[in-house]
């Protein structure tokens, strides 16, 4: 296989720290590798990707492909996210009595039941990040300006660094969580992983060891690059009205969606100072939402990648 044919296998592969493990995604294929706390083997789940950029041309378009890449993250997130949590063991709690509701929703869907759920909890997810990162920082910043004479430029930007000021108490917050430690050790062990293999290194555990745990495509990335084209596109917005405000922000999520998706797309691909720029705040945050990983951390991770480059025919044992 060519250099440059590596390298683009390379930069195709993404991933996400599931409970007790790892998920790797390629082109075609996601492979999840996940510890069970009571065995402590590790059970391996390979599946097809199904994205809506192939239901049609239009989604793979510029712009819209990030809209329809990040509905897909959501849905396959939130769906090996509940896989995790039954291979890991730590919901194998059989002296759970079922509610009526649960025995009634199970007879009534079926094997569906869990689509609807996932699907739900995507829908929920979205409301709630509006309204928080969204709508709420509208309203704050509202609050703020009536104390200040403040010009409607001015409203924009302070209603940003609100936006980022949740944003980064939110991700403050949970990383005191136990748990979301270390959920942040697996993330860790992903971009390592990736890391090691972006760079021709042979996956084991010692070289894996060696990079670091910091990546320009890192879905942290991403959330701050919305945050701040979401700052610079509500600046042309100039309005001190609260209600059209609001609105605005709300239906120019797909917008912001896009644009920050091909500039995410762009920081993966090339290696300039406009780059690093752009790259510099996700690449800080990261040191929060990454931790150095545990050895047998990585090996998940390991697992995880050469489960995803076996099915698609490009990894080779050195």
């Amino acid at each position: 296989m060519s250099d440059k044919n590596c390298e683009l296998i390379a930069k195709s592969i993404g991933g996400q720290a599931v409970i007790e493990g790892v998920m790797m995604r390629g082109k075609s294929t996601y492979c999840m590798a996940v510890r069970n706390v009571n065995t402590k083997e590790i059970a391996i789940e390979k599946e097809d990707v199904k994205s809506l950029a192939n239901k049609s041309k239009i989604l793979k378009m510029p712009f819209i492909r990030g809209i329809a890449s990040f509905i897909d993250s959501l849905v396959l997130g939130m769906k090996i996210i509940m896989k995790s949590a039954t291979l890991s063991g730590l919901d194998d709690d059989t002296d759970v009595k079922k509610s009526k509701l649960d025995i009634y929703l199970e007879n009534k869907f079926g094997e569906k039941l869990t689509d609807y759920i996932i699907y739900f909890s995507v829908f929920v997810s979205i409301i709630l990040s509006i309204a928080i990162f969204m709508v709420l920082p509208v309203w704050i910043s509202s609050f703020i300006t009536k104390f200040f004479e403040i010009s409607l430029w001015g409203i924009g930007i302070v209603e940003g660094f609100v936006r980022i000021f949740i944003f980064l108490g939110y991700i403050l917050l949970i990383s005191k969580m136990k748990d979301v430690q270390r959920l942040f050790k697996y993330h860790g062990a992903e971009h390592k992983t990736i890391n090691c293999f972006e760079s021709g290194d042979e996956l084991t555990i010692e070289n894996v060891k060696k990079h670091t745990r910091l990546h320009k495509r890192c879905g942290t990335s991403f959330l701050i690059i919305v945050i701040l084209v979401s700052m610079i596109v509500f600046m042309f917005l100039r309005t001190d009205n609260v209600t059209f405000r609001v609105l605005s922000r709300v239906i120019l999520v797909p917008l912001i969606a896009g644009i920050s998706y091909e500039i995410i797309k762009l920081a993966g691909r090339c290696d300039n100072i406009f780059v690093k720029i752009i790259s510099a705040p996700g690449m800080a945050l990261q040191k929060v939402t990454t931790k150095e990983p545990e050895d047998d951390m990585i090996e998940t991770a390991i697992l995880s990648l050469k489960g995803v480059l076996e099915e698609e025919g490009t990894y080779n044992e050195k």
